[in-house]
């Protein structure tokens, strides 16, 4: 473990000038644990394609590995939730289900925890193992639990965190249901990405304790929520960052695809629009219409001559949004239920005429019923997901 030595303090000094690595105790972690030990057996790195070049800790050359281990890059280390780089030969393709996130992310994270010595933590999302060992460090074993949905990936974590000298709390099970033979904690941190809060997460956690996981389905347009939890089972807090991590698996939307044209063949309306679907791409707006339109996924199409095509998918409302550019102007076709870019363009132009706020500006209040989301004092900017409400 000493031989990466002065890359770790590399590495902490990296993090350290980008302003995310803030306190001597994290940064004591960073220089003691050793990111290669969670990277075994290897990675997959992007290939030609979009495909996937694997790279293995024993078929790289030693100083090729370290740098690997030591880029500030996320690394991915499973394909399509069974294929590892061991298993690889030459470039394949497939869906990350597991991965190395970046360390820049990952320390900037658990500096937002806010942890003291004594304080009990869960985290859901075991991944490599890495992130559970900068907490074993800080905190002590004793004082570590991390839920892993995938077998596979918990044992490998599990012999990681062994080799560098911890036999923490590594337990396979659904993180979304947390661990509550072990609660409540101070803490609880998700190294994934949920649909919301969930309520078991806050029920777990001591009054005055910290629950921080992004929330969002859609890749480029998810935040990091800190929320404080309160002596009556509510909790409130705020978007604190933008933040990406693969979904939970359990929550993983399936992509929507097929015959889209026939998802979209009985339009109800159809009207120019007032914003451009584009805006989709950018990460505040996308984040807004998943907090206006909860359970919509946007998709991108190009038709056979080239047309530019825009949609909006509800499939639990059974409701569609359609777009359709011809010279520089785009109409939307809605059909099903709800009119979802009314919904969605509603919030954007209330968005825009208050002046366009960073993401930051969102509140959160959670209860066991609801939870609600907030800009400011504008009613237009104010959303409230029920659990009690049918899809």
């Amino acid at each position: 473990m000493t031989g990466t030595a002065p890359h770790r303090r590399a590495l902490a000094d990296r993090l350290e000038k980008a302003g995310v690595l803030r306190t001597p105790e994290w940064r004591a972690a960073v220089e003691a644990i050793p990111r290669e030990e969670f990277l075994t057996p290897g990675v997959f790195l992007p290939g030609d394609g979009g495909r996937w070049r694997p790279a293995t800790a024993a078929g790289t050359a030693p100083t090729a590995w370290v740098e690997i281990a030591y880029s500030d890059e996320s690394l991915t280390t499973q394909l399509d939730g069974h294929l590892t780089a061991e298993q690889a030969r030459g470039l394949v393709t497939g869906s990350p289900t597991s991965s190395s996130t970046m360390p820049a992310t990952v320390v900037g994270m658990i500096e937002h925890l806010d942890v003291t010595a004594g304080h009990q933590v869960l985290e859901i999302g075991t991944g490599t193992g890495y992130s559970s060992a900068l907490m074993c460090h800080r905190l002590g074993e004793d004082n570590v639990t991390t839920v892993e949905v995938d077998p596979d990936v918990a044992a490998r974590a599990d012999a990681a965190l062994e080799t560098v000298g911890f036999s923490t709390w590594t337990v396979v099970g659904d993180g979304l249901l947390g661990h509550p033979r072990r609660a409540p904690y101070d803490r609880v941190i998700a190294t994934c990405a949920v649909d919301r809060i969930p309520y078991t997460w806050i029920r777990q956690t001591r009054p005055g304790g910290i629950v921080l996981a992004t929330v969002g389905s859609w890749g480029y347009g998810t935040g990091l929520a800190k929320v404080v939890v309160n002596g009556d089972g509510t909790a409130e807090g705020q978007i604190i960052d933008r933040s990406s991590f693969m979904q939970a698996r359990s929550q993983a939307a399936v992509p929507i695809a097929g015959d889209l044209s026939a998802r979209t063949a009985f339009p109800e309306s159809e009207r120019p629009v007032r914003v451009p679907p584009t805006v989709l791409s950018e990460w505040m707006p996308a984040f807004l219409a998943q907090l206006a339109s909860p359970g919509a996924q946007f998709v991108r199409a190009t038709a056979d001559d080239g047309t530019q095509l825009r949609y909006l998918f509800d499939p639990g409302h059974e409701s569609f949004a359609e777009f359709v550019r011809e010279g520089g102007a785009w109409t939307v076709r809605q059909g099903g239920p709800v009119a979802l870019w009314d919904v969605v363009e509603r919030a954007l132009l209330a968005w825009r005429g208050a002046g366009g706020p960073d993401i930051t500006a969102v509140r959160i209040h959670i209860t066991s019923r609801a939870h609600r989301y907030w800009i400011g004092d504008d009613g237009a900017l104010r959303w409230e997901h029920r659990l009690d409400r049918p899809a």
